[in-house]
């Protein structure tokens, strides 16, 4: 097989993947709050089950991505989808909301493999196509995510109570162990045979890499955004049934709409927006746009606004994120692509363990619509480190 036709099975092969673990991720996201519900939970204790995986995650991303630049992407992309594949078995049996806590946690640690993920994508993409093959990658989660909920939705019985949730996250346990058997069955190791460099200690490389100009810049962006949108996230569920009275279905088949739509803008729309414009004048555009969508989200009067605003939102996400993630791709030495990937998953992991909580206190002690305003607000810091970013990345090409 010719050197392009290797590189696009090891694409199809790739997107495959992250359908299938996304989908079994997406199946339970929605469901999370009505769960946590059916074990009498506070709101502050639906929106702390987010932030435990969110905690497990920010300790996984970056020790898998320096794993995987040093034994390989396809060893660690087994181990991790795997044991996420028993978590969520794991909490389909969950006695208690304490053991869902324990289990969410070590699920945030092994799916914290996203980096590894960005860095095999990386590994078979040249330098000036990465932005547009990070949309692809965007696309196949924005279709992963698109039927998870829709199933979830469809499966779960919450006047089962947490019995209800058990058959849901059963399936998306069997997502996430197709696509470990596909890594084991399908994906070859896309890890670049360069010679292992020296390794400074932790410290060091952290400095150096807050240094990076770009890097720097780009990891608080994403910690930015991310920040306010896991809020959103995490009272969501909470804030549709305060509002317009929706239950797990219609949560369900809203985000399968939106992740339809995600898909379609990151597959069709990123890549010729970035050939066309720049990784950094696209990011700063679909910032914009979130901003737009969030104010409407908070302001809608009847739902069907509501939808439009969560749309906009999906498509500044859309053309946003590929980019983030392009643009540290481009910057990182090519041996250390996993761990400044990892560093920036990470980074956003930190965030989801605070976004939430802080989501939580907003929703209960201001108002339901207040984490929408608050993550709007947060745009505009996020807006003035894109500009610099403008300035200072290297040009495509």
């Amino acid at each position: 097989m010719s050197a392009a036709g290797e590189e696009r099975r090891a694409l199809i092969v790739l997107l495959g993947v992250i359908y299938l673990m996304i989908a079994g991720f997406g199946l339970v996201i929605p469901l999370l709050p009505f769960f946590a519900q059916a074990f009498h939970a506070p709101a502050w204790q639906v929106t702390l089950l987010f932030s435990a995986f969110s905690v497990g995650q920010f300790i996984g991303e970056p020790f898998w991505g320096r794993l995987s630049d040093r034994i390989g992407r396809k060893p660690v992309l087994i181990i991790t989808i795997a044991a996420v594949a028993v978590s969520y078995a794991g909490l389909a049996f969950a006695p208690n909301i304490l053991v869902a806590f324990g289990v969410r946690f070590l699920c945030g640690v092994f799916a914290g493999n996203i980096s590894t993920l960005q860095g095999a994508m990386a590994d078979i993409t040249a330098p000036e196509h990465r932005a547009a093959r990070m949309g692809l990658m965007g696309a196949a989660f924005s279709a992963g995510f698109s039927t998870g909920p829709a199933i979830g939705g469809l499966l779960a019985q919450p006047s089962r109570g947490a019995l209800g949730f058990q058959l849901p996250l059963l399936v998306a346990a069997g997502f996430a162990l197709a696509s470990a058997l596909a890594v084991v069955v399908f994906v070859r190791e896309t890890r670049p045979d360069v010679p292992p460099a020296p390794r400074p200690p932790r410290a060091a490389r952290l400095r150096e890499a807050f240094a990076h100009p770009v890097i720097s810049r780009v990891v608080v962006i994403s910690f930015i955004v991310v920040s306010g949108f896991a809020g959103i996230e995490a009272t969501y569920g909470l804030w549709t049934e305060r509002r317009f009275g929706w239950g797990p279905r219609e949560i369900g088949l809203a985000f399968m709409g939106i992740g339809v739509l995600g898909a379609l803008c990151q597959g069709l729309v990123t890549g010729r927006l970035v050939r066309s414009y720049g990784e950094a004048r696209v990011l700063t555009a679909g910032l914009v746009i979130m901003a737009f969508g969030l104010v409407t989200q908070w302001l809608s009067p009847i739902w069907p606004v509501a939808m439009v605003g969560f749309g906009l939102v999906c498509i500044g996400q859309s053309i946003c994120f590929p980019n983030l993630t392009a643009l540290i791709s481009r910057s990182a030495p090519p041996g250390r692509q996993g761990e400044m990937l990892g560093l920036n998953m990470s980074g956003m992991a930190l965030a989801r363990i605070g976004g939430p909580v802080f989501a939580g206190q907003l929703f209960s002690l201001v108002a339901p619509g207040a984490p929408f305003a608050f993550s709007a607000l947060l745009i505009l810091p996020a807006l003035w480190f894109a500009a610099q970013v403008r300035r200072l990345a290297p040009r495509p090409g």
